[in-house]
Protein backbone atom coordinates (compact mmCIF):
# COMPACT_ATOMS: atom_id res chain seq x y z
CA UNK A 1 0.00 0.00 0.00
CA UNK A 2 2.92 2.10 0.81
CA UNK A 3 3.60 2.68 -3.53
CA UNK A 4 0.27 4.56 -3.22
CA UNK A 5 1.22 7.25 -0.51
CA UNK A 6 4.56 8.15 -2.22
CA UNK A 7 4.38 11.78 -2.50
CA UNK A 8 3.11 14.63 -0.09
CA UNK A 9 -0.23 15.32 -0.70
CA UNK A 10 -1.56 11.45 -0.19
CA UNK A 11 0.90 11.11 2.78
CA UNK A 12 -1.10 14.01 4.89
CA UNK A 13 -4.30 12.81 3.18
CA UNK A 14 -3.29 9.59 4.92
CA UNK A 15 -1.89 11.19 8.44
CA UNK A 16 -5.25 13.02 8.69
CA UNK A 17 -7.51 10.00 8.08
CA UNK A 18 -4.96 7.86 10.66
CA UNK A 19 -5.48 10.78 13.34
CA UNK A 20 -9.52 10.86 12.59
CA UNK A 21 -9.62 7.16 13.54
CA UNK A 22 -6.71 7.94 17.07
CA UNK A 23 -10.48 10.69 17.74
CA UNK A 24 -12.54 8.54 17.31
CA UNK A 25 -11.13 6.34 20.36
CA UNK A 26 -8.88 3.94 18.49
CA UNK A 27 -6.61 2.67 20.76
CA UNK A 28 -3.09 4.60 20.47
CA UNK A 29 -1.06 1.46 19.70
CA UNK A 30 -3.21 0.20 17.27
CA UNK A 31 -3.29 4.25 15.25
CA UNK A 32 0.65 4.10 15.77
CA UNK A 33 0.88 -0.15 14.45
CA UNK A 34 -1.21 1.04 11.36
CA UNK A 35 0.80 4.37 10.72
CA UNK A 36 4.28 2.76 10.57
CA UNK A 37 2.64 -0.09 8.50
CA UNK A 38 1.62 2.61 5.71
CA UNK A 39 3.34 5.88 5.90
CA UNK A 40 7.50 4.79 5.87
CA UNK A 41 8.28 8.23 7.29
CA UNK A 42 7.04 11.47 7.08
CA UNK A 43 8.94 14.82 8.01
CA UNK A 44 7.66 18.39 10.18
CA UNK A 45 5.73 20.12 7.31
CA UNK A 46 3.50 16.77 6.93
CA UNK A 47 2.43 17.09 10.90
CA UNK A 48 1.73 20.62 11.15
CA UNK A 49 0.14 20.47 7.22
CA UNK A 50 -1.94 17.70 8.72
CA UNK A 51 -3.36 19.28 11.94
CA UNK A 52 -3.64 22.91 9.88
CA UNK A 53 -6.27 20.67 6.87
CA UNK A 54 -7.98 19.06 10.04
CA UNK A 55 -8.84 22.66 11.65
CA UNK A 56 -9.81 24.13 7.93
CA UNK A 57 -12.21 21.54 7.85
CA UNK A 58 -13.81 22.27 10.97
CA UNK A 59 -12.01 19.76 13.58
CA UNK A 60 -11.98 22.60 16.88
CA UNK A 61 -8.96 23.31 18.21
CA UNK A 62 -9.31 23.05 21.12
CA UNK A 63 -10.41 18.85 19.74
CA UNK A 64 -6.77 19.29 18.14
CA UNK A 65 -5.26 20.28 21.44
CA UNK A 66 -6.29 17.84 23.47
CA UNK A 67 -5.01 14.80 21.57
CA UNK A 68 -1.91 16.43 19.77
CA UNK A 69 0.22 14.96 22.77
CA UNK A 70 -1.54 11.82 21.04
CA UNK A 71 -0.76 13.00 17.84
CA UNK A 72 3.29 13.22 18.59
CA UNK A 73 3.25 10.02 20.32
CA UNK A 74 2.06 8.31 17.58
CA UNK A 75 4.23 9.64 14.62
CA UNK A 76 7.18 9.71 16.51
CA UNK A 77 9.02 6.76 14.93
CA UNK A 78 8.28 7.58 11.37
CA UNK A 79 9.07 11.51 12.04
CA UNK A 80 12.47 11.73 10.75
CA UNK A 81 14.51 15.67 10.62
CA UNK A 82 15.51 17.23 7.59
CA UNK A 83 19.03 18.40 7.36
CA UNK A 84 19.16 21.80 7.83
CA UNK A 85 19.48 24.49 5.34
CA UNK A 86 21.85 27.02 6.92
CA UNK A 87 24.05 27.67 10.05
CA UNK A 88 22.31 29.12 13.06
CA UNK A 89 24.71 31.82 14.67
CA UNK A 90 24.87 31.82 18.26
CA UNK A 91 22.49 34.45 19.54
CA UNK A 92 19.61 34.18 16.22
CA UNK A 93 16.31 33.62 17.98
CA UNK A 94 16.40 29.69 17.09
CA UNK A 95 19.88 29.61 19.09
CA UNK A 96 18.16 31.28 22.36
CA UNK A 97 15.12 28.97 21.94
CA UNK A 98 16.96 25.62 21.72
CA UNK A 99 19.42 26.91 24.60
CA UNK A 100 16.47 27.87 26.67
CA UNK A 101 14.97 24.28 26.29
CA UNK A 102 18.04 22.75 27.22
CA UNK A 103 18.04 24.64 30.76
CA UNK A 104 14.46 23.74 31.09
CA UNK A 105 14.87 20.41 30.41
CA UNK A 106 17.71 20.41 33.30
CA UNK A 107 15.44 22.04 35.63
CA UNK A 108 13.24 19.38 34.70
CA UNK A 109 15.92 16.34 35.58
CA UNK A 110 16.30 18.72 38.58
CA UNK A 111 12.81 18.92 40.00
CA UNK A 112 12.40 15.03 38.76
CA UNK A 113 15.49 14.00 41.18
CA UNK A 114 14.23 16.11 43.50
CA UNK A 115 11.25 14.33 43.94
CA UNK A 116 12.91 10.84 43.70
CA UNK A 117 15.09 11.94 46.81
CA UNK A 118 11.70 12.46 48.78
CA UNK A 119 9.82 9.64 47.81
CA UNK A 120 13.42 7.38 49.21
CA UNK A 121 13.21 9.14 52.71
CA UNK A 122 11.28 7.68 56.06
CA UNK A 123 8.80 9.28 58.41
CA UNK A 124 10.68 11.42 60.98
CA UNK A 125 14.23 12.29 58.57
CA UNK A 126 14.79 15.71 57.31
CA UNK A 127 13.11 16.68 54.40
CA UNK A 128 13.71 20.56 54.41
CA UNK A 129 16.90 19.86 51.80
CA UNK A 130 14.66 18.32 49.01
CA UNK A 131 11.87 20.48 49.63
CA UNK A 132 14.18 23.15 48.83
CA UNK A 133 16.00 21.78 45.86
CA UNK A 134 11.96 21.14 44.83
CA UNK A 135 10.80 24.62 45.42
CA UNK A 136 14.42 25.97 43.01
CA UNK A 137 13.63 23.55 40.58
CA UNK A 138 9.71 25.24 40.27
CA UNK A 139 11.09 28.38 40.38
CA UNK A 140 13.17 27.99 37.56
CA UNK A 141 9.99 26.64 35.73
CA UNK A 142 8.01 29.36 36.66
CA UNK A 143 10.99 31.22 33.87
CA UNK A 144 9.20 29.41 31.57
CA UNK A 145 6.38 32.05 30.55
CA UNK A 146 9.45 34.77 29.01
CA UNK A 147 9.79 31.80 26.35
CA UNK A 148 6.17 31.15 26.01
CA UNK A 149 5.31 34.87 25.53
CA UNK A 150 7.94 35.45 22.50
CA UNK A 151 7.01 32.49 21.01
CA UNK A 152 3.57 33.62 20.98
CA UNK A 153 3.60 36.76 20.14
CA UNK A 154 6.66 37.07 17.94
CA UNK A 155 7.43 33.73 16.33
CA UNK A 156 3.17 33.29 16.02
CA UNK A 157 2.69 36.75 14.50
CA UNK A 158 5.39 36.41 11.45
CA UNK A 159 4.29 32.92 11.15
CA UNK A 160 0.90 33.84 10.28
CA UNK A 161 2.02 36.12 7.86
CA UNK A 162 2.88 33.03 5.79
CA UNK A 163 -0.76 31.66 6.45
CA UNK A 164 0.16 29.46 8.93
CA UNK A 165 -2.08 29.47 11.81
CA UNK A 166 -3.78 26.50 12.93
CA UNK A 167 -0.58 24.69 14.61
CA UNK A 168 0.00 28.22 16.48
CA UNK A 169 -3.41 27.91 17.76
CA UNK A 170 -2.83 24.56 19.16
CA UNK A 171 0.75 25.17 20.41
CA UNK A 172 -0.52 28.14 22.70
CA UNK A 173 -3.38 26.27 24.21
CA UNK A 174 -1.09 23.57 24.89
CA UNK A 175 1.20 26.07 26.45
CA UNK A 176 -1.63 27.34 28.92
CA UNK A 177 -2.08 23.95 29.53
CA UNK A 178 1.99 24.40 30.82
CA UNK A 179 0.95 27.44 32.70
CA UNK A 180 -1.79 25.86 34.41
CA UNK A 181 0.37 22.98 35.33
CA UNK A 182 2.78 25.16 37.06
CA UNK A 183 0.08 27.04 38.88
CA UNK A 184 -1.47 23.76 40.12
CA UNK A 185 2.00 22.26 41.40
CA UNK A 186 3.18 26.14 42.55
CA UNK A 187 -0.20 26.08 44.91
CA UNK A 188 0.52 22.87 46.23
CA UNK A 189 4.22 23.11 46.85
CA UNK A 190 3.56 26.32 48.57
CA UNK A 191 0.48 24.53 51.00
CA UNK A 192 2.85 21.38 51.79
CA UNK A 193 3.75 21.10 55.14
CA UNK A 194 4.88 17.76 55.33
CA UNK A 195 7.03 14.69 54.17
CA UNK A 196 3.92 12.83 53.14
CA UNK A 197 2.51 15.96 51.01
CA UNK A 198 5.59 16.30 49.90
CA UNK A 199 5.73 12.55 48.21
CA UNK A 200 2.43 12.44 47.29
CA UNK A 201 0.34 15.27 45.77
CA UNK A 202 3.56 17.84 45.33
CA UNK A 203 5.37 15.09 43.40
CA UNK A 204 2.27 13.93 41.00
CA UNK A 205 1.66 18.12 39.93
CA UNK A 206 5.59 18.19 39.90
CA UNK A 207 5.50 15.31 37.49
CA UNK A 208 2.51 16.33 35.47
CA UNK A 209 4.15 20.34 34.94
CA UNK A 210 7.28 18.20 33.80
CA UNK A 211 6.18 16.35 31.39
CA UNK A 212 4.09 18.33 29.89
CA UNK A 213 7.32 21.45 29.25
CA UNK A 214 9.14 18.30 27.91
CA UNK A 215 6.62 16.90 25.47
CA UNK A 216 6.71 21.12 24.33
CA UNK A 217 10.21 20.92 24.59
CA UNK A 218 10.12 18.23 21.51
CA UNK A 219 7.28 19.86 19.59
CA UNK A 220 9.42 23.15 19.23
CA UNK A 221 12.12 21.31 18.44
CA UNK A 222 11.16 18.36 16.03
CA UNK A 223 8.18 20.58 14.40
CA UNK A 224 7.97 24.27 15.28
CA UNK A 225 11.84 25.35 15.01
CA UNK A 226 12.48 23.82 11.88
CA UNK A 227 9.13 24.90 9.94
CA UNK A 228 9.96 28.10 11.44
CA UNK A 229 13.53 28.13 10.27
CA UNK A 230 12.20 26.83 6.43
CA UNK A 231 9.15 29.57 6.36
CA UNK A 232 10.60 33.17 7.65
CA UNK A 233 12.89 35.51 5.73
CA UNK A 234 16.06 37.10 7.72
CA UNK A 235 13.96 40.03 8.00
CA UNK A 236 11.88 38.65 10.24
CA UNK A 237 13.96 36.91 12.03
CA UNK A 238 15.69 40.14 12.83
CA UNK A 239 12.71 41.96 13.76
CA UNK A 240 12.03 38.74 16.10
CA UNK A 241 15.87 39.60 17.29
CA UNK A 242 14.67 43.10 18.14
CA UNK A 243 11.40 42.74 19.92
CA UNK A 244 12.64 39.85 22.11
CA UNK A 245 13.91 41.66 24.82
CA UNK A 246 10.89 43.17 25.68
CA UNK A 247 9.84 39.63 26.95
CA UNK A 248 12.73 38.30 28.63
CA UNK A 249 14.91 35.47 28.67
CA UNK A 250 13.66 31.94 30.38
CA UNK A 251 17.32 31.02 32.43
CA UNK A 252 19.67 31.91 30.11
CA UNK A 253 20.10 34.97 27.88
CA UNK A 254 21.22 35.26 24.02
CA UNK A 255 24.87 34.81 23.49
CA UNK A 256 26.63 37.16 20.74
CA UNK A 257 27.47 36.43 17.47
CA UNK A 258 24.01 36.97 15.62
CA UNK A 259 23.49 40.51 13.46
CA UNK A 260 20.46 41.19 12.46
CA UNK A 261 20.01 42.12 8.70
CA UNK A 262 20.29 46.05 8.22
CA UNK A 263 17.24 47.07 7.17
CA UNK A 264 16.20 45.73 10.57
CA UNK A 265 17.43 48.05 13.07
CA UNK A 266 15.90 50.31 16.25
CA UNK A 267 16.26 53.40 13.74
CA UNK A 268 15.14 51.59 11.07
CA UNK A 269 11.79 51.04 13.11
CA UNK A 270 10.84 54.28 14.64
CA UNK A 271 8.08 56.36 13.61
CA UNK A 272 8.77 59.19 11.98
CA UNK A 273 9.31 62.65 14.88
CA UNK A 274 8.71 65.17 12.16
CA UNK A 275 4.59 66.04 10.42
CA UNK A 276 2.04 67.58 11.90
CA UNK A 277 -1.25 65.65 13.09
CA UNK A 278 -4.29 67.88 12.59
CA UNK A 279 -7.18 66.95 14.76
CA UNK A 280 -10.76 69.09 15.30
CA UNK A 281 -9.70 69.75 18.84
CA UNK A 282 -5.96 71.27 18.02
CA UNK A 283 -2.52 69.90 16.44
CA UNK A 284 0.37 68.50 17.48
CA UNK A 285 3.69 66.87 16.33
CA UNK A 286 4.30 63.21 15.29
CA UNK A 287 6.74 63.84 17.97
CA UNK A 288 4.27 65.12 20.37
CA UNK A 289 1.34 62.58 20.18
CA UNK A 290 3.60 59.98 20.28
CA UNK A 291 5.28 61.13 23.82
CA UNK A 292 1.97 61.82 24.85
CA UNK A 293 0.68 58.96 24.38
CA UNK A 294 2.91 56.76 26.02
CA UNK A 295 3.28 59.05 29.00
CA UNK A 296 -0.46 58.13 29.90
CA UNK A 297 -0.30 55.48 33.31
CA UNK A 298 -2.32 53.03 31.02
CA UNK A 299 -2.28 50.90 27.73
CA UNK A 300 -4.13 51.42 24.94
CA UNK A 301 -4.58 48.75 21.08
CA UNK A 302 -6.71 49.73 18.54
CA UNK A 303 -7.86 46.92 16.92
CA UNK A 304 -9.12 47.94 12.93
CA UNK A 305 -12.55 47.20 11.21
CA UNK A 306 -10.57 43.89 9.67
CA UNK A 307 -10.01 42.83 13.46
CA UNK A 308 -6.60 43.53 13.09
CA UNK A 309 -3.95 45.22 15.25
CA UNK A 310 -3.06 48.44 14.16
CA UNK A 311 -1.97 50.30 17.17
CA UNK A 312 -0.47 50.34 20.19
CA UNK A 313 1.06 52.31 23.06
CA UNK A 314 4.53 52.17 24.47
CA UNK A 315 4.61 53.30 28.13
CA UNK A 316 7.45 52.29 30.57
CA UNK A 317 5.09 49.87 32.27
CA UNK A 318 2.88 47.62 29.94
CA UNK A 319 0.93 45.16 31.95
CA UNK A 320 0.43 42.96 28.78
CA UNK A 321 3.53 42.85 26.82
CA UNK A 322 3.48 44.01 23.27
CA UNK A 323 6.16 44.10 20.62
CA UNK A 324 5.45 45.60 17.10
CA UNK A 325 5.30 42.11 15.66
CA UNK A 326 1.56 42.10 16.65
CA UNK A 327 0.86 44.94 14.15
CA UNK A 328 -0.94 43.67 11.15
CA UNK A 329 -1.69 40.65 13.17
CA UNK A 330 -5.37 39.44 13.68
CA UNK A 331 -7.11 39.79 16.90
CA UNK A 332 -8.09 36.64 17.55
CA UNK A 333 -4.52 35.03 16.75
CA UNK A 334 -3.12 37.63 19.84
CA UNK A 335 -5.07 35.84 22.61
CA UNK A 336 -4.68 32.38 24.17
CA UNK A 337 -7.54 30.02 22.05
CA UNK A 338 -9.58 29.54 25.23
CA UNK A 339 -10.57 33.48 25.25
CA UNK A 340 -10.87 33.32 21.43
CA UNK A 341 -14.34 33.08 21.68
CA UNK A 342 -14.98 36.16 24.23
CA UNK A 343 -13.15 37.82 21.72
CA UNK A 344 -15.28 37.25 18.70
CA UNK A 345 -18.47 38.14 20.70
CA UNK A 346 -16.85 41.38 21.86
CA UNK A 347 -16.08 42.02 17.77
CA UNK A 348 -19.53 40.68 16.23
CA UNK A 349 -21.56 42.82 19.21
CA UNK A 350 -19.68 46.13 18.70
CA UNK A 351 -19.84 45.95 14.72
CA UNK A 352 -23.63 45.05 14.73
CA UNK A 353 -24.26 48.13 17.32
CA UNK A 354 -25.65 45.86 20.01
CA UNK A 355 -23.11 46.93 22.17
CA UNK A 356 -19.87 49.69 22.77
CA UNK A 357 -18.46 48.83 26.07
CA UNK A 358 -17.23 45.70 27.51
CA UNK A 359 -15.26 45.71 30.37
CA UNK A 360 -13.15 43.15 33.04
CA UNK A 361 -10.82 43.22 36.25
CA UNK A 362 -8.80 40.63 36.84
CA UNK A 363 -5.92 39.79 39.38
CA UNK A 364 -2.46 40.04 37.53
CA UNK A 365 0.85 39.66 38.83
CA UNK A 366 -0.07 41.21 41.83
CA UNK A 367 -2.11 44.41 39.57
CA UNK A 368 -5.77 44.28 39.71
CA UNK A 369 -6.36 45.17 36.19
CA UNK A 370 -9.24 46.84 34.78
CA UNK A 371 -9.70 46.22 30.87
CA UNK A 372 -11.77 48.15 29.01
CA UNK A 373 -13.07 47.85 25.59
CA UNK A 374 -14.58 50.48 23.19
CA UNK A 375 -16.15 50.29 19.64
CA UNK A 376 -14.96 52.94 18.11
CA UNK A 377 -17.28 54.66 15.31
CA UNK A 378 -17.26 57.80 13.13
CA UNK A 379 -19.76 60.87 13.31
CA UNK A 380 -21.86 58.42 10.98
CA UNK A 381 -21.79 55.34 13.48
CA UNK A 382 -20.10 53.63 10.95
CA UNK A 383 -17.62 51.04 13.03
CA UNK A 384 -13.92 51.95 13.08
CA UNK A 385 -12.41 49.32 15.34
CA UNK A 386 -12.10 48.91 18.46
CA UNK A 387 -10.03 50.22 21.12
CA UNK A 388 -8.80 48.57 24.40
CA UNK A 389 -7.74 50.41 27.34
CA UNK A 390 -5.94 48.55 30.14
CA UNK A 391 -5.04 50.30 33.68
CA UNK A 392 -3.85 48.99 36.97
CA UNK A 393 -6.16 50.46 39.26
CA UNK A 394 -5.15 48.62 42.61
CA UNK A 395 -3.81 52.10 43.50
CA UNK A 396 -6.77 54.47 42.47
CA UNK A 397 -9.08 51.70 44.57
CA UNK A 398 -6.97 52.73 47.87
CA UNK A 399 -7.88 55.99 47.79
CA UNK A 400 -9.85 57.34 50.40
CA UNK A 401 -11.12 61.36 51.23
CA UNK A 402 -10.01 64.21 49.37
CA UNK A 403 -6.25 65.42 48.45
CA UNK A 404 -6.59 69.38 47.42
CA UNK A 405 -3.36 70.34 48.50
CA UNK A 406 -0.19 69.61 46.19
CA UNK A 407 1.56 67.04 47.89
CA UNK A 408 4.25 64.29 45.83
Amino acid sequence: MSELIDNKAHRIETLKHIIRHLHAGHAPEQVKRQLSEIVKQTDYSEIMAMEQELIAEGMPVEEVRSMCDLHSQVTREVLVQLAPRREIAPGHPVDTFKRENEALRAACSAARAAVAGARVLGEGQDFTPVGFRLRQAFNDLMDIDKHYQRKEHALFSCLERHGITGPAKVMWAKDDDVRALLKQAGAVLGQSNGLGQLQGEVAAAMERATAAIEEMIYKEENLLLPMALDTLTEEEWGEIWLVSGKYGWCLVEPRNGYTPPAAVTPQALDLPKSGVVMLPTGTVTVEQLGAILSTLPLDLTFVDADDRVAFFTEGPERIFARSRAVIGRKVQHCHPPRSVAIVEEILKDFRSGQRNVAEFWINFHGKYVHIRYFAVRDRQGTYLGTLELTQDIAPLRKLEGERRLLEY
